[in-house]
């Protein structure tokens, strides 16, 4: 039976309806809606939002995913700047950003991802983002670690044994390991994040493994979700995970290490951005 948590409100109130006309002016998306994130009610009604850049179409089909997929459109060169305005007019202090994938690009759409964070970070905006995988090229996530974002988050997304069913075939467990580890050991000081979604057939024991695998490779805020499927064109839901169930996870991830923990339904990688940067850099200094 699906729990009463999934039941959320419909998006609705004064910022919202000014953040979607102000998006939809300047032709830019939002992983909020493109996702069909249960937070957006609350955060386009906080004024806050996720901006998810190099297009609409992601060159990736993971099973899970509610993001279209499908032949790529260019990317737009006035984008950094279109981004920037935009977080102007909302009067944002604190902008999560994130992108489809790109592979059909000679550098996966790295280069653009970084002038985005530049041209942000520039106006004094704190920048988190949440990346690709590059399919692993160091080169190319060295132009992320090189603008240095106040948070640079990656998705591990699920368990090592459900990976291959759950996410696209270019990606992978190790892959993605590998890339946060890169990030930390390029730059000690820079705060990373992942994120587990629960409900698609994974075991306790599995979930505390991933959790270890993130911290060994140096991940400092973790978030952990309950998937609920966009629409009839993703994988179903095996199991609803109760609230106990995530509050223990918490609990274990804060004896782990980690420096900030959100675990619950509805949590998202963006779920509480600035309060959790806050709290990695606290205990980073």
């Amino acid at each position: 039976m699906r729990p009463e948590y999934v039941k959320v409100p419909l998006p609705s109130g004064e910022n919202y309806t000014k953040i979607k006309q102000t998006l939809r002016e300047r032709t830019l998306f939002t992983v909020c809606e493109e996702a069909r994130c249960p937070n957006v009610a609350e955060c386009w009604g906080n004024g806050t939002a996720t901006f998810m850049i190099l297009g609409s179409n992601c060159t990736r089909g993971c099973r899970f995913c509610a993001v279209t997929h499908g032949n790529p459109i260019p990317l737009d060169p006035d984008e950094p700047e279109k981004v920037l305005q935009s977080v102007k007019v909302m009067g944002l202090d604190y902008v999560v950003i994130t992108s489809v994938d790109r592979d059909d690009l000679p550098d996966q759409g790295s280069s653009h991802f970084a002038s985005v964070i530049r041209k942000i970070k520039g106006s004094g905006v704190l920048v988190e983002v949440l990346i690709p995988d590059f399919r692993g090229e160091k080169s190319l996530i060295d132009n992320i670690i090189n603008e240095k974002p106040a948070v640079i988050a990656h998705n591990v997304e699920t368990v090592e044994r459900l990976t291959p069913s759950v996410r696209d075939g270019r990606a992978g467990y190790g892959q993605s390991l590998d890339l946060l580890r890169y990030v930390k050991e390029k730059n000690p000081d820079q705060i990373t994040k992942s994120s587990i979604m629960m409900g698609l057939g994974e075991k306790d024991d599995e979930v505390i493994q991933t959790m270890m695998d993130l911290r060994n490779a140096g991940v400092d805020i973790l978030t952990i979700g309950q998937y609920l499927r966009p629409s009839r064109k993703q994988m179903e839901v095996i199991e609803y995970c109760s609230s106990e169930r995530f509050a223990s996870f918490e609990k274990t991830g804060i004896k782990m290490g980690f420096s900030f923990v959100a675990s619950g339904p509805l949590v998202r990688t963006s779920y509480r951005a600035a309060e959790a940067w806050a709290k990695g850099r606290f205990l980073n200094d």
